[in-house]
């Protein structure tokens, strides 16, 4: 095995405030030396961040990078580890498990890609999890029980979160899942080198830890009926996932070792499959097939099998692998086939390198045709062709090319072309499409205190499943509380909360409900201080860049195997930062659309209108005020604000 950290060659910034030649000032900064006064004055206003609005779990990334690089500070007594990591799972109670498997579309989104590489959130988010395991951080149970009850149907990322949120506001939860262990797709689709298992239970356990009951072996629709649920507790949540491969639509896709994804890492996962032959050939091209051909290459094959050893029989449950242990193991040859070519395939791209490294061969480009089989029914090559592949009003169209196929030799054929949901026992659930209508609240339509999450809405990413999950939590809330259930915000996630500062810092607060906004006489926003947070999302261009030196990111380590030192090597990859590097890693964050403290305002601001609040009544988000009786309107605060938190204002 070989580990390393990968080396980055430092790239030129993209963003400059001159370029070679220029001679000319830029706008912004004619506009500044020229104007001595306008109608305008600053107002304080807080937005949300792009990583935030492209976080599917709503998590308040910016808020707990603030407290891991030092600007909000934590209520005495509390280590700020802590306090992130409370703020972090506010919205998402498996940091450690995301932070290894999300593919990070917070970070996609980062405004510092405008400046030279987006910040690490994924790898901070690791290391918050890591050490709350490590120091037995529990959730803070809550000090009364509402007496209503709530069953979760799925206990896979939707279902656990939803009674993570519904056990903190007091309700009690039970869990029925027809599995042995809970966490769905994290334990039973995900291997164990990418989740490690001891994490999985113990973000789980902390979970169960609030009071959650869980009924495990017990498939509702089967074992229990939905209507014996809902005539027992008070609301049901539906979190059921796609669990359920999709097959292969070719002629010969039935072969019995033609299977589907899902089916393979279940086998995988439960530890019955041992080897998979010496040919594999994965179809899919997202991140379930760079985990199935992973997979695959760390089984390897057996000099000596069975029929008995046949992965077909493993898979279908039928036989144990117990000549593999044995037998002298040798590597498969692992290829994968995307419709899409290499650079265009949905899974992270990170994964693909690993794969590349293992001695995966991806193939771009190919769609499958037939399955070819011999005269057992045994599949021995799936047959592809070249095409073309393009989204056309959000829908597929692939375009084979006449006179391109050729065959790719397999023992083993495993369709990752997407999941379904199974509805066995639950069939009028069934929306007709594979999957249940639900409002923006994720109510059933026509069915009060019904609400539904994850898959069975929309297959997508684990961390959509947690978003899911509370979104519906709270609207189990209002509805356990007879209360309306209210149209969900433009912009639905976890933000920075003043008001939660104000009562930390011991600070009068006004009028609980008070909107803080448009007042310089609140005694809650002593400033002119609004929040936009959930209705617009802060674009690069509103930040002033220029303030943002040339800093690389600091990476996680990540142990990259080669072809031969992968087989049967089923160690974790991923490392966690150390604390200095997660630390410098925040301080990366440009903290868009709220203060983070560089005093540029108060430096540069000529008519000094803009000052320092007073230690005593200073906090995060209340750290500046104006004296709008000495501004003149000039605009140079906003101008040289870098994250885009002072706008002009007032005269309009």
């Amino acid at each position: 095995m070989s580990a390393h950290l990968d080396n980055v060659q430092p790239r030129p910034l993209t963003f400059r405030r001159f370029r070679d030649g220029d001679h000319k000032p830029l706008a912004w900064q004619q506009e500044i030396f020229d104007a001595d006064h306008s109608h305008k004055c600053p107002t304080y206003v807080q937005s949300t961040p792009p990583c935030q609005g492209s976080c599917p779990s709503g998590e308040d990334i910016r808020g707990y990078l603030n407290i891991v690089r030092g600007v909000e500070k934590p209520p005495a007594g509390m280590p700020w580890q802590e306090y992130a990591w409370r703020r972090l799972t506010e919205a998402n109670p498996l940091p450690s498990v995301m932070g290894r498997v999300c593919p990070a579309p917070c970070e996609s989104g980062c405004n510092r890609n405008e400046v030279e590489d987006f910040v690490g959130i994924n790898s901070v988010e690791h290391f918050l999890g890591e050490w709350a395991i490590e120091h037995k951080l529990a959730f803070v149970r809550p000090a009364v029980q509402t007496g209503r009850k709530v069953a979760v149907i799925g206990g896979g990322p939707a279902g656990l979160s939803a009674a993570y949120q519904l056990a903190r506001k007091g309700h009690a939860v039970t869990i029925f899942d027809e599995r042995a262990e809970l966490g769905g797709m994290m334990r039973y689709g995900i291997p164990g080198f990418r989740t490690p298992r001891t994490v999985l239970d113990a973000e789980i356990q902390r979970i169960l830890d609030l009071g959650v009951e869980a009924r495990m072996n017990c498939r509702v629709g089967t074992d229990v009926t939905l209507e014996q649920l809902r005539t027992d507790y008070d609301a049901v949540f539906v979190g059921l996932g796609a669990q359920a491969g999709r097959p292969l639509a070719v002629e010969g896709a039935d072969a019995p070792n033609c299977v589907t994804a899902t089916a393979f890492l279940k086998a995988f996962n439960d530890g019955r499959m041992r080897h998979v032959g010496k040919r594999v050939v994965v179809v899919g091209g997202g991140d379930t097939s760079i985990d199935v051909a992973t997979v695959a290459r760390r089984l390897g094959h057996i000099e000596h099998s069975h029929e008995s050893d046949l992965p077909e029989h493993v898979i279908a449950g039928h036989a144990a692998h117990d000549a593999a242990s044995i037998s002298a193991r040798q590597g498969a040859e692992v290829t994968l086939t995307s419709v899409f070519g290499i650079d265009r395939m949905q899974a992270n791209k990170h994964e693909i390198e690993q794969a590349l490294a293992e001695g995966i061969a991806i193939r771009g480009s190919l769609v499958p045709v037939a399955v070819v089989r011999d005269a057992s029914g045994r599949a021995t090559a799936l047959r592809v062709a070249r095409c073309e592949a393009k989204m056309v009003a959000g829908r597929l169209q692939i375009e084979t090319i006449a006179g391109t196929e050729e065959d790719i030799e397999a023992d083993l054929v495993v369709s990752a072309i997407g999941q379904a949901v199974d509805f066995a026992g639950l069939e009028g659930l069934d929306n007709g499409k594979g999957g249940i209508t639900a409002d923006r609240n994720y109510q059933v339509q026509g069915q009060p205190g019904m609400f539904v999450g994850g898959d069975v809405v929309r297959p997508h990413l684990l961390t959509t499943a947690i978003g899911h999950g509370a979104i519906a939590a709270d609207g189990i809330d209002r509805h356990l509380r007879s209360e309306p259930i209210e149209k969900r915000p433009k912009i639905d996630v976890h933000s920075f909360d003043l008001m939660r500062k104000l009562v930390e810092k011991g600070q009068p607060v006004g009028a609980i409900g008070e909107p803080l906004r448009g007042t310089d006489a609140s005694p809650g926003a002593i400033h002119n201080y609004e929040n936009r947070s959930d209705r617009y999302v802060i674009p690069h261009g509103e930040l002033f860049l220029g303030h943002f030196p040339y800093t690389p990111r600091n990476r996680r380590k990540v142990v990259t195997l080669s072809k031969e030192e992968a087989l049967a090597n089923f160690e974790e990859r991923v490392l966690p930062l150390l604390e200095a590097q997660a630390q410098a890693e925040a301080k990366r964050c440009m903290s868009c659309g709220q203060c983070f403290e560089c005093d540029n305002c108060v430096v540069y601001c000529p008519q000094t209108a803009v000052f320092k609040v007073p230690k005593s009544k200073s906090t995060t988000g209340r750290y500046v005020d104006t004296d709008y009786g000495k501004c003149i309107g000039c605009h140079i605060c906003k101008d040289v604000c870098p994250t885009g938190y002072i706008q002009m204002g007032l005269g309009e």
